[in-house]
Formats: C-alpha cells, structure tokens, sequence
C-alpha cells in the first residue's frame, strides 16, 4: 500500500470516500490512505476526527469546505505540487458528489495531478438497493434548486423520463418536494422516503407519491436526519389508466395535469407516452 499512496515529485489527491452513517461502513483501503497521507482534507475536521479516532487513526487534518475552499484550494494545490499527498474527505459518503470538492479536483488534474478515487457507501446506491424501484437505468439529481423557473424545469425533467430519479432533500423541505413531485409526476407513481440510511433510526417507506405526499405534510416523518428520495422508474401502463384511453378521455387528464401546475406541455408529453396517443393530436383537441 505505501507504494501506492506514496508518489515520486508530485503528490497524489485520494478523493476518499466515508461513511454515511455507521462508522463501520469504511474500507480497508480507505483506512490505509487516510493513515498514510501527509494530510487529510475535510468539510469538517471535528466530524472526521470522530471517525479517525474510531479506527485508531492518527493523521494531521485541515479544513476544506464551500466557505473556505477559495483561499483553501490554492493552499492545497501548493502542497500538491510540492510532493504530498493529500486525502479529500467529506462528512458523508463521497466529496465532489453533492459535496465539496470538485473544485479541487478540476484544479489539480487540470494541472496534470495524480486524482485517485477511493470509492465507499453511497446513500443514493443504497436507496435503489433497499427500495427496489428505480429500475435498472435511473438519474441522480440531487438537490433541487429550492424554487423558481429551474426548480420547475428540473421536476418536469424527473416527471417526462420514464427512468426512475434519486433525489437528496433536506428534513425541513421534505414535505415541499414529495408534493411538487406527485404534481408532476402523478399521485400514482412510485416513490420511496429513505431517512437516516445506515443509522440507529434507519427508515425506508415505499408507496405512490401521493401517499408519501400525504404523509409528510401530516407530520409523519421524523423531521430530522438526512433524506433520500426515489422516484420510481415509469411503469409501461403509466399512472392514468392501464386499459386504453380515447382521446376526449386524454386531453381531460391533460387538462387535470395542466390545472395541478404541470406545463401543458410536459402534461401533454405524459399521457402520449402512458396511452400511446400521439402528443399533436392532444395539441390538436385542445387548440
């Protein structure tokens, strides 16, 4: 292993991934190049110091986070280029996946640096894993942005793919998102609220998104811990109807859509794709 973490002239920067909840989700390779760096990068130091302790780990660490990473990165980069090497870590699971550290990383192989990944627990691999109804394709998105024009554009996004969605939300915008989600992608479809992945409160509910919707603006989530959410991957029949519906039986659910807030558009290119009924001719009963 020192061969590998030691490199010649120029450092190398370990993008290593931790934990995301229980501190026993590490890996071997992980603990070996955090214990063998010249210093380890991280969002925050207490934070990681709890998980170093854990495992009996005794290496120098600095912060890197959004706030700091401006004056930090340059820092970094400098002692990069000086020959050391440099492990990247975040609170949780792996930086530059919604978390610092991109940044960084773009600097230092732009440069011509050495970036190696460390891979470990992921929260969104672990949601599709445990919910089992994202599908075999499905898109990562995030966080959303919290409103506006690009926060309406990314859910009409989520609701025209038929591939299923992995969303991070935060507690307090939990009940927001599961309700702008079922406007848009149907009270129907399937969908999963993972909180506390991997933690001593670990909880995975499944249902439609309009029950999960109904739920959480009741209060029946824990309103702390970190959240995932699934959106389920886009069945063949669709969320209208499985038989086939005529077309005056179409443009109603377009109209239905249109007035939950769904662009007419996107309304339209939804219930094309769930009754096979070409998108003009919904176009063409509503002109």
């Amino acid at each position: 292993m020192g061969a590998e973490v030691r490199g010649e002239g120029r450092g190398r920067l370990y993008v290593v991934a931790t934990p995301i909840g229980n501190l026993g989700d590490i890996t071997l390779r992980a603990l070996e190049v955090l214990g063998s760096v010249d210093v380890i990068a991280a969002e925050d130091t207490r934070v990681t110091a709890r998980l170093l302790a854990r495992h009996e780990i005794r290496a120098r660490t600095i912060s890197y986070h959004a706030r700091n990473a401006a004056t930090r990165g340059p820092e970094l980069l400098v002692r990069l280029a000086a020959g050391e090497d440099v492990a990247l870590v975040t609170d949780a699971g792996t930086p530059a996946v919604s978390d610092p550290g991109a940044d960084l990383v773009r600097a230092w192989a732009g440069e011509g640096g050495a970036v190696v990944p460390i891979p470990g627990a992921s929260s969104a691999v672990a949601a599709v894993s445990a919910t089992g109804i994202a599908g075999p394709r499905w898109t990562f998105e995030g966080f959303l942005p919290r409103s506006g024009r690009e926060r309406r554009e990314r859910l009409a996004a989520v609701a025209a793919d038929d591939r299923g969605a992995v969303l991070f939300e935060a507690p307090g915008r939990l009940a927001a998102t599961l309700r702008d989600l079922a406007t848009s992608c149907g009270l129907e479809r399937a969908a999963a609220v993972c909180r506390e992945l991997t933690k001593l409160h670990e909880e995975i509910a499944v249902a439609s998104l309009g029950d999960l919707a109904d739920r959480a603006a009741a209060g029946g989530f824990d309103p702390r811990g970190e959240i995932v959410i699934v959106v389920g991957e886009q069945r063949e029949a669709g969320p209208i109807a499985a038989s086939q519906m005529d077309l005056s039986g179409a443009q109603a659910e377009v109209d239905r859509l249109v007035a939950s807030g769904v662009a007419r558009g996107d309304a339209a290119r939804r219930v094309a794709a769930a009754t096979r009924i070409p998108r003009r001719a919904l176009y063409r009963v509503d002109s």
